[in-house]
């Protein structure tokens, strides 16, 4: 029996034993999907197709994670096949609809094009079930889609988890205010006191005062900065920033004034949006998968102690929540690696059943 013939044998040997290692196969597509009667952009990365499926839900509105997703979340392609989907009124899924869907821009649609997106994806990769994955607006999303269809997801878990809109941005006010008088900073206060606590019957200019001073303090609150998000060369020529920005600019308007401002007289007659009805606990108390959720410490947006308060409210079959210490709202390097260490470590295991 010649070496070569020994070594044949041997790889065939471990290939029977470690079959996965044999047929492992990468997997990279990007492509317009009909999502909810619309093309919508989805992107799929990973290492290994027999990898459990991870949907990302992205912030905003209107802010995707597709150009930055090779920054963001590198590395986790090894252990996730990880899809990127640029929603309703984002990036590339608006450029290619332009604003004509507006009407169509529910927070109730929105939730049914995610189950959509799922649906899709276990379809399309032969998978039972997907991990399911929110941030910041993505979570309200994600808890509502959780919700509503959890057979279809193996667990949820939510970065910068936000509950309950008016309650949230009341804890806020309260911590911003008392920050500003904390550092003499009378500009600030008087701002603040003039607009009073939320919640507010108007968008505008309370929304206007109360971010300049949210923005200003979160910065100084933070200890942990930022994550760098150099964009991907894909997404990063001018028609590709400028269609970004207007989606941008076109979502938030759309979720937080219900319309996009005409003129800058509109401004002053400008309601107040579709975002400030989300009330998560609404939803009931019952989920049917695990939940997780990993929040900043210093986050002024999505007040930690009102995410914890939720998940402690809330019966699943598992459940666990995890501070990241002086991580505000934004990405970050810390709050992004114990969320992949939350999805090693409870979800994985779980995700071949």
């Amino acid at each position: 029996m010649t070496l070569r013939y020994l070594v044949l044998l041997l790889s065939f040997a471990i290939a029977c034993l470690h079959p996965r290692a044999a047929i492992a196969k990468p997997i990279n597509e990007e492509s317009f999907v009909r999502i909810g009667g619309i093309e919508q952009w989805i992107t799929i990365k990973g290492s290994d197709s027999a990898n459990p499926v991870l949907l990302v839900l992205h912030g905003g509105p209107g802010d995707p994670f597709s150009p930055y997703a090779d920054s963001l979340f590198a590395g986790w392609d090894k252990d996730f096949t990880v899809v990127q989907w640029d929603q309703r009124g984002a990036g590339r899924t608006y450029g290619k609809t332009g604003p004509a869907i507006e009407p169509t821009m529910t927070i109730e649609r929105m939730s049914q094009d995610g189950i959509e997106v799922a649906e899709y994806l276990r379809r399309h990769l032969g998978k039972r079930k997907v991990i399911l994955m929110g941030a910041s607006w993505g979570s309200i999303l994600g808890i509502m889609m959780a919700h509503a269809r959890p057979d279809l997801f193996y667990a949820y878990v939510g970065m910068a988890q936000l509950v309950d809109w008016w309650q949230n941005l009341s804890a806020a006010y309260v911590r911003v205010l008392q920050m500003a008088e904390d550092a003499n900073d009378r500009d600030t206060v008087q701002a603040l006191k003039s607009i009073g606590p939320p919640p507010w019957k108007t968008f505008y200019p309370q929304w206007a005062i109360y971010q300049r001073a949210a923005q200003a303090y979160q910065a100084k609150f933070a200890t942990v900065p930022p994550a760098p998000l150099p964009i991907s060369h894909a997404y990063a020529s001018a028609s590709e920033r400028k269609q970004y920005s207007e989606a941008l600019n076109f979502t938030q308007f759309h979720f937080f004034t219900g319309r996009v401002p005409k003129t800058k007289a509109d401004f002053a007659t400008l309601p107040l949006g579709p975002i400030t009805s989300i009330d998560l606990p609404a939803l009931g108390t019952h989920f049917k998968i695990p939940i997780y959720i990993v929040q900043g410490e210093a986050d002024l947006l999505a007040v930690p102690e009102l995410a914890k308060a939720f998940l402690e409210s809330i019966k699943a079959p598992r459940k666990g929540f995890y501070l990241v210490p002086g991580a505000g709202h934004k990405p970050n390097t810390p709050t992004m690696a114990l969320t992949r260490k939350v999805l090693l470590e409870q979800v994985k295991p779980i995700a071949k059943y």
